[in-house]
């Protein structure tokens, strides 16, 4: 059954006691390069613009989540920064009472040009992929060209002034192997935070397979043999997706996110709201509840904020346990990644 909203009652708890404070917000589908983890090669179809949440109904809806107990939000895509004056977003967010932390998830092409003025409007934290150092497999991967892009817009992000900055790395068995230690030692030379990420069942062309899967054992184990043994570092959140480390030589950390090998669905408070405007409580989910249409409502009055926070509530209600990635009735979502929102 539904939780009944009590706009007293400033919390989304799921029936399994999870408190939802963490919302995923993609702003576009739209992407300038074709990563196979993600995209279709060639002949997307991407939403019309007017499908799209505009910059007004996002901060209403986020100003509904924050009174429910939403602190952190994350912008994605697609790739965020291929959405117009994106920055004027972030403006209206960092605005609204109760947000503390805001953070951008980018493939890095355009960030050099934007990282000031993403600075400027409040973005805290950046995320920015990085599969490779080297040119061909960054082709291989992307199927565009553009490694040296997103080089200069890690390097344009730290001399504004950006301090927190990770980098996100897809591990994939047969491919990525021989990227782990030159993406380490770059991450340990210019004081960067890396994070490995399992390769998951969310490509668009289908075909992902459990044994393509590089674990994040495996990587931890490649790292020890090539630097040092890594420490554990106590979780800033319990409900964060990575199990962190510190080199043992004092240089650098690594992450590892690893939803396949070692769910965290246990702590998971995280929610998403697609560029159209669907809410979902999980990457896997199956099941959209429909914000756009209360945000276009055509009634006398329109739907009213109390409407938007029962539908999240709804939403958070019907979450399930787990994603169930190794079950054997689990079924791929019905969207690709860029579709969803990373």
């Amino acid at each position: 059954m539904p939780l009944p909203l009590n706009i007293s009652d400033n919390h989304l708890i799921d029936r399994f006691g999870r408190l939802h404070t963490n919302l995923r917000l993609s702003v576009t589908d739209r992407c300038n390069i074709r990563c196979f983890y993600c995209m279709p090669a060639e002949n997307v179809v991407f939403r019309p613009r007017e499908e799209l949440l505009s910059f007004e109904e996002i901060e209403r809806f986020v100003r509904v989540a924050a009174g429910l107990g939403i602190n952190k939000l994350r912008l994605t895509g697609g790739e965020p920064l291929v959405r117009s004056e994106l920055h004027k977003l972030i403006e209206r967010l960092a605005n609204i009472p109760g947000i503390d932390d805001i953070a951008l998830t980018t493939n890095g092409l355009l960030l050099a040009d934007q990282a000031a003025v993403l600075q400027t409007a409040g973005l805290h934290r950046l995320n920015i992929s990085l599969d490779t150092l080297n040119e061909a497999t960054f082709e291989r991967i992307s199927r565009r060209t553009g490694l040296q892009k997103v080089l200069d817009g890690i390097f344009a992000a730290q001399k504004v002034g950006f301090k927190k900055i990770r980098l996100n790395a897809i591990a994939i068995r047969d491919l990525t192997e021989s990227e782990i230690i030159p993406l380490a030692e770059f991450a340990r030379s210019n004081n960067l935070e890396l994070r490995f990420i399992e390769f998951m069942p969310l490509d668009a062309e289908g075909n992902w397979q459990q044994d393509k899967v590089l674990t994040g054992q495996t990587i931890r184990d490649i790292l020890e043999a090539a630097f040092c043994p890594l420490e554990p570092v106590e979780r800033q959140e319990v409900s964060q997706p990575a199990v962190d480390f510190r080199f043992a030589d004092g240089i650098g950390r690594i992450g590892f996110i690893n939803p396949v090998s070692e769910p965290f669905c246990g702590n998971c408070n995280r929610l998403r709201l697609t560029a159209e405007g669907q809410i979902r409580n999980c990457l896997f989910s199956d099941v959209d509840w429909d914000a756009r249409a209360l945000l276009r409502a055509e009634t006398k009055s329109g739907a009213s904020d109390a409407d938007l926070g029962q539908l999240l509530h709804d939403c958070v209600s019907a979450k399930q346990p787990a994603h169930g990635i190794s079950e054997n009735d689990f079924q791929k979502p019905n969207l690709a990644m860029y579709q969803i929102g990373g």
